[in-house]
């Protein structure tokens, strides 16, 4: 936990830019304003070092610890006057995106329960990063109903790959349109597990009748049992 110390605690923290420099944008209990948009390369200082970690990293006296670079100091030390000191970053999928800070000055240092109120709040953090946003959602499933219903096989092969690159759930092959309604209703029966002799005594056909839908679904369907017809059926959409 954060002990007594002079003043009160301080909390401050920013995102990481796509050229892997973590920018300070936001701040609690400071005394100036030096460290308002500094922007830390990877590696350097406190910050930078949870960046290029990808792990918290905390110091017990800023000013003196051999493990970090110092180029910080005359902000983080001379104005902030600020001796323990954490940084934890914010990863998602092996990425790190931004880093929060928590520190202490005088002669306290920051305790293990900080860091890992720390890390509760940065795995929220990373979570909602990690969520596509509900406009997100919406362009997939729109792009998805594009590829799907598209008829040029190269163009549609070519917009599924995209739709999966971007996140998406695999595209469902587009609904066989040849499959006659007697057919379908053959194969929306031999999916709940009717034989042929069942199905003939539900649609009124003769067991050979039914035989022979069933081949010719295969054949559109490009499979070879029943089976796999009703699960290339599922997967075009049409059961």
């Amino acid at each position: 936990m954060l002990r007594r110390a002079t003043g009160l605690p301080v909390v401050f923290g920013g995102a990481v830019t796509p050229a892997n420099q973590l920018v300070l944008s936001h701040f609690h209990g400071m005394h100036g304003t030096s460290l308002h948009g500094l922007r830390v390369g990877s590696g350097r200082g406190l910050g930078g070092t949870a960046v290029a970690m990808g792990t918290p990293v905390r110091v017990n006296d800023y000013a003196s610890t051999r493990a970090i670079t110092h180029e910080f100091d005359p902000m983080v030390v001379g104005e902030e006057r600020l001796t323990s000191v954490f940084a934890y970053p914010v990863a998602v999928r092996g990425t790190v995106h931004g880093v929060l800070y928590g520190a202490v000055r005088g002669n306290a240092t920051v305790g293990d329960r900080a860091i890992r109120l720390a890390g509760a709040i940065a795995h929220g953090f990373a979570q909602d990063l990690d969520m596509p946003s509900l406009h997100t959602q919406a362009a997939l499933r729109e792009l998805a109903e594009v590829a799907r219903l598209v008829g040029d096989p190269t163009l549609r092969d070519r917009l599924r790959k995209v739709h999966q690159d971007l996140g998406g759930e695999p595209v469902p092959s587009p609904v066989p349109t040849s499959l006659t309604p007697r057919e379908l209703d053959v194969l929306r029966l031999a999916a709940v597990g009717s034989s042929n002799r069942e199905i003939a005594s539900e649609l009124g056909l003769s067991a050979e009748t039914v035989k022979a839908y069933l081949k010719g679904a295969m054949r559109k369907l490009g499979v070879h049992n029943r089976t796999a017809a009703v699960h290339a059926a599922r997967s075009s959409g049409v059961l």
